[in-house]
């Protein structure tokens, strides 16, 4: 069992390690136009990413919603100001405003990440770097899942999983002009797809300014309105029926065009016209 637990200690540092590089390397590439500043680390656990963005620089503020997390962030990192606050509370706002808003592996723990994403958003001054587990899928849509009862895990143990469609859409809808995704996401298996399991993990880039920098691309938002061709409740058969009828539209616009100028060579000209002809 301790071996057990020394493994997956292990595991949890090592994947930590992988990402710090990889944001390291991202800010690096944007550095000259944000510069170092002020920063947030939402979710903030047990300070971990804190330390991290302080090495770098940062002026930093941790927080969380568990105050154990807080308690031992505290510990660990005495020189780091840590409070606990819950981000999906409509008073995490009043934390003021930050250069650079860090979100890791918190959002899929939430049961309203798009409050979360709504209160990140007042918060980035200027870039918000999320990742979050989601669920493999194009489509904007979510899944409410049942969460273990662990201390890791949220504070009401129901989950809301995004797709990363519906995670560019929130980020978008909550104010965000430009959202990236990475053309290369960090070199472990959660950010990998396999022949026995999907990706499992995603990393985003919301920004109040645009970017520019290796690895990144705009992603565009999926429009969806409804009713419409992406109405959810919609059925094979009432598609059919309504491309049906948008096709006979067509076409009758389309004969409209061809037929109103033969008419107009057809039909007989006004008797008053042939009178003053005679005339």
């Amino acid at each position: 069992m301790e071996k057990m637990r020394v493994s997956v200690g292990q595991s949890t540092l090592d994947f930590t390690g992988i990402r710090q590089k990889f944001v390291a390397e991202f800010l690096g590439n944007v550095h000259p136009r944000m510069g170092p500043g002020s920063a947030l680390d939402a979710g903030c656990g047990v300070g971990n990413f804190s330390k991290f963005l302080a090495d770098l620089g940062f002026n930093v503020i941790g927080v969380d919603g568990r105050e154990e997390n807080v308690k031992e962030a505290k510990r660990r990192y005495p020189e780091i100001t840590y409070r606990r606050a819950d981000v999906e509370d409509l008073r995490f706002a009043e934390l003021g405003a930050f250069d650079l808003v860090l979100c890791f592996g918190l959002l899929y723990l939430l049961e309203n990440p798009f409050r979360a994403i709504r209160n990140l958003h007042s918060l980035a001054g200027k870039i918000l770097l999320i990742e979050t587990m989601c669920i493999p899928s194009s489509e904007t849509t979510m899944e409410l899942l049942d969460e273990g009862h662990c201390k890791e895990q949220g504070l009401s143990y129901a989950a809301f999983y995004p797709s990363e469609s519906t995670l560019v859409k929130m980020l978008y809808l909550a104010g965000f002009p430009f959202v990236y995704r990475f053309d290369r996401l960090p070199a472990h298996k959660l950010y990998t797809r396999t022949l026995w399991r999907k990706r499992l993990r995603t990393m985003l880039v919301a920004s109040k300014v645009a970017l520019t920098a290796p690895n990144l691309a705009l992603v565009r938002d999926q429009l969806r309105t409804v009713p419409g061709p992406s109405d959810p409740w919609s059925t094979p058969l009432s598609r059919l029926r309504d491309f049906s009828t948008a096709s006979l539209f067509r076409l009758r616009v389309l004969t409209a065009r061809f037929v109103k100028p033969l008419r107009k060579k057809m039909d007989p000209a006004p008797s008053g016209d042939v009178d003053r002809r005679r005339e």
